[in-house]
């Protein structure tokens, strides 16, 4: 009965070129598909009609002959496909020159890319945004994929050729310094560029630019993953003063891991207080700033006007999760934080759904701080971890 099956996940199977079924999704991730499966699923995506629409090949190690077939079949004007998963498919730039030669020939369709672990290189990148200058992409993943400033100028180039499609890029892991990073903010001051979420690597100068954003009335970002980055307090700074223009829009900022202390806490609650109806996610695990922070940010979470939904732990959550709305694991806190918190929870009940602390030494008395604040009937927290 073929006319049912709709999604189809053979993951991890040694299916070397067998054939798969025609569907709508299909995962064959580590499944051992060479160039003669590769040429397979070319044919099944020139079918008139197809029903294939996502495709996730991740992890299967071939070259980049085996990526060439699979072009031609997505450059077909019958190719539907809008979402292609290569995440460690050994792509190099030959793989993104075939690529972009489909994105071209058939522009309309494939919606993501993911080529995260694939050493493209700058030349890669550059074959690659030659196909993004007219093409629907929307999400592009470049993670780990030894992408230097010298590739950022080539993206930056196709975001001002195409700005108006592109919603998120991530480019974490890559050797992007401070001045790839003012190459790409630039572009996202352009009131056509609809990118809402960027993931990258920056220091505390890079911060300053990435403000410069922020307060533009022109942005489109909501969403910014700047964790393992060592900004310091001195970074956040800088970044706190784009988070408190009343232009600013974000709604998820990740600042996993980045050195933030109670001073860079103090220069966020201020940021909160200038602008607190926007943002829902802020993720300060793993940072070292203890009670005296988290007492700033609480005086914040007091403001009726603030809006943040959930404070929890999930410390191996993938980095582009956005369901959860802040996080406050491995910071180092006390009792006596939990007494602001709790404080905070009792005033501004309405907002905050999950509660996750882990991970820090609250205590007996800190527990049932929080449970003070819990008590309120108006409260509508769902989940306490």
């Amino acid at each position: 009965n073929p006319s049912h099956l709709r999604e189809l996940d053979l993951s991890g199977n040694k299916l070397e070129d067998s054939g798969v079924q025609i569907c709508s999704l299909c995962r064959l991730v580590s499944c051992g598909i060479t160039d003669e499966g590769c040429a397979a699923l070319s044919s099944a995506l020139t079918l008139n009609p197809t029903h294939l629409r996502w495709l996730d090949l991740s992890k299967n190690k071939r070259s980049d002959s085996g990526i060439n077939l699979l072009s031609t079949g997505l450059g077909n004007p019958h190719c539907k496909l809008e979402m292609l998963g290569l995440h460690d498919c050994d792509v190099t730039d030959e793989g993104c020159a075939a690529l972009a030669s489909a994105l071209r020939s058939n522009p309309s369709y494939l919606r993501e890319l993911d080529l995260s672990d694939n050493k493209l290189g700058d030349l890669g990148v550059k074959l690659l945004s030659t196909g993004l200058e007219n093409c629907k992409l929307e999400i592009l993943k470049l993670e780990f994929c030894d992408v230097s400033d010298k590739g950022c100028n080539f993206l930056a180039l196709a975001l001002r050729s195409n700005p108006s499609h592109l919603k998120e890029l991530d480019l974490s892991g890559n050797k992007i310094t401070n001045s790839g990073l003012k190459i790409l903010s630039a572009d996202l001051q352009n009131p056509l560029c609809k990118l809402k979420k960027l993931l990258c690597g920056v220091t505390s100068d890079g911060c300053a630019s990435l403000a410069l954003v922020l307060r533009s009335n022109h942005s489109y970002l909501r969403g910014l993953n700047l964790s393992g980055n060592t900004l310091g307090d001195s970074g956040i700074k800088k970044f706190a003063e784009g988070l408190e223009n009343p232009h600013c829009k974000l709604e998820i900022l990740r600042l996993r891991d980045c050195a933030v202390t109670d001073e860079g806490c103090a220069a966020l609650a201020s940021a909160l207080r200038s602008n607190p109806s926007h943002l829902r996610e802020l993720d300060l695990s793993g940072n070292k700033f203890g009670d005296t922070g988290l007492q700033r940010l609480s005086v914040d979470l007091e403001n009726s006007d603030c809006n943040l939904e959930t404070l929890r732990q999930d410390y191996h959550s993938p980095l582009n999760d956005c369901n959860s709305l802040s996080r406050l694991d491995h910071c180092e806190f006390s009792n006596e934080g939990c007494a602001a918190l709790g404080s905070a929870l009792k005033s501004n009940p309405s907002h905050l759904r999950e509660l996750d602390l882990g991970w820090n030494k609250l205590g007996d008395s800190g527990v049932q701080a929080i449970f003070y604040g819990l008590k309120d009937p108006n409260s509508k927290l769902e989940i306490l971890r």
